[in-house]
């Protein structure tokens, strides 16, 4: 058996993820099915059963940072251990469902994410399985596939590349475009952008509505480089999509290169089959339009936000701007990935370097998908949403860059 969590004189934490691996280590093999190739707690495992049922860093924040203070660096590894009959037989648990899922012949959805947490409740409730334990995996199968007859995301690649259908949604698809309105004869932009900037009040939102200000906004997209300089395609002028007959989310286009597939596939789960070709024809309709979204306030929040953002890379001239700036800028990870001579050195991807020296681009793509997402469901942006939408998109990138930069640098201690 490995002694304690050794600290170095002088060392006053260590790497939250050594400390798994090290854990994760003293249960043997009755975990392996919840292990990865390295031998170390797959990622799922640690976001949907180590860190909400065992950890619980809400209720023990000594466990939640990304390096653990020695003082809590033992407790945290005695805490997974402490709980590793019950997880042993969650490994055994997820063996059961995952046959009686194919028996089943279910193929939506990942099985970690549906059933890892079952699992960990199946193994605090009944133990290890039983005599009885194929026709409680079998339940557990039926009650989370209890809405199949909910729409999912193979519904529809198969509505899109049905032969029967797929003529009709071409057609539609070419006949979609709608005209942006022309710069050289419609007014310049509307005065209201100008003062939302200033003043960052949203009195005045209905009025851009009313004015197409987002539609006229649009018209700059046309010009070559512009669409990518936001970060919303790839390349230099947007071109219509297509259908599509296969959608990842690990490598979805930017926004306005993706397929009617690639746009619908993350959004339409749980919808009512009844209505997908409605639905399809109203994406169809959409990306015909400008910013290639279908509502106006949607168009309109993009130009704010385009223009809002703008702060975030100069030096902010405006209220709005530097309302987003000041958020931005109280992010200590910031300042230090930008002061590292080699971020690759130091662990730090380029991707995600790239991304906080492009922020800009990554807040006008957060920002695009959820407007574009609220529509599919059927929400709206109203006056005084509106501020909570422009700041959320800020934090949610911000959020997500933390955790990459955490998973980075505990990739790169854990190889150490």
């Amino acid at each position: 058996m490995l002694g304690p969590v050794s600290v170095l004189p002088g060392e006053r934490t260590v790497p939250r993820a050594a400390l798994l691996a090290r854990a994760w280590s003293l249960l043997g093999d009755g975990v392996a099915p919840l292990t990865n190739a390295a031998g170390r707690p797959l990622a799922r495992t640690v976001k949907l059963i180590l860190d909400p049922l065992v950890l619980r860093p809400v209720l023990n924040p000594g466990f939640a940072a990304g390096a653990v203070s020695g003082a809590h660096a033992d407790d945290l590894v005695a805490t997974i251990t402490a709980a590793g009959p019950a997880l042993r037989a969650t490994a055994e648990w997820y063996l059961l469902v995952k046959r009686a899922r194919r028996r089943a012949g279910i193929t939506e959805g990942h099985p970690q994410d549906l059933y890892f947490q079952r699992c960990f409740e199946l193994a605090t409730t009944h133990g290890r399985p039983g005599a009885d334990a194929e026709r409680v995996a079998a339940d557990v199968v039926e009650e989370v596939h209890a809405g199949a007859s909910r729409l999912t995301a193979e519904d529809l690649r198969r509505y899109l590349t049905d032969p029967a259908n797929a003529g009709e949604l071409d057609r539609l698809l070419r006949a979609a475009r709608h005209p942006v309105p022309d710069p050289a004869r419609d007014p310049g932009p509307d005065p209201g952008v100008a003062a939302f900037l200033v003043s960052g009040d949203t009195a005045g939102f209905p009025a851009l509505v009313a004015a197409n200000a987002g539609s006229r906004g649009a018209a700059e997209l046309a010009g070559p480089g512009v669409a990518r300089g936001y970060g919303l395609s790839d390349r230099t002028v947007p071109v219509p999509p297509e259908l599509g007959d296969r959608a990842s989310k690990r490598d979805l286009p930017r926004p306005l290169d993706r397929s009617v597939l690639e746009r619908l596939f993350t959004t339409v789960t749980g919808s009512d089959p009844a209505g997908l070709p409605a639905l399809v024809r109203r994406e169809i309709d959409r990306t015909g339009r400008a910013w290639q979204l279908g509502e106006e306030a949607s168009r309109v929040t993009m130009v704010l936000g385009r223009d809002a953002s703008a702060g975030l890379e100069h030096e902010p001239t405006s209220g709005a701007q530097r309302r987003l700036r000041s958020r931005w800028d109280r992010e200590a990870y910031v300042h230090r990935v930008l002061r590292l001579p080699d971020p690759a050195a130091a662990g730090v991807p380029e991707a995600l370097r790239a991304d906080i020296l492009g922020v800009r681009r990554a807040y006008l793509r957060r920002l695009w998908v959820r407007l574009h997402g609220r529509e599919v469901r059927g929400g709206e942006v109203t006056a005084d949403a509106l501020w909570d939408l422009l700041d959320g998109v800020l934090r949610s990138v911000i959020l997500d860059q933390r955790d990459r930069l955490r998973a980075a640098l505990e990739r790169l201690v854990a190889a150490r």
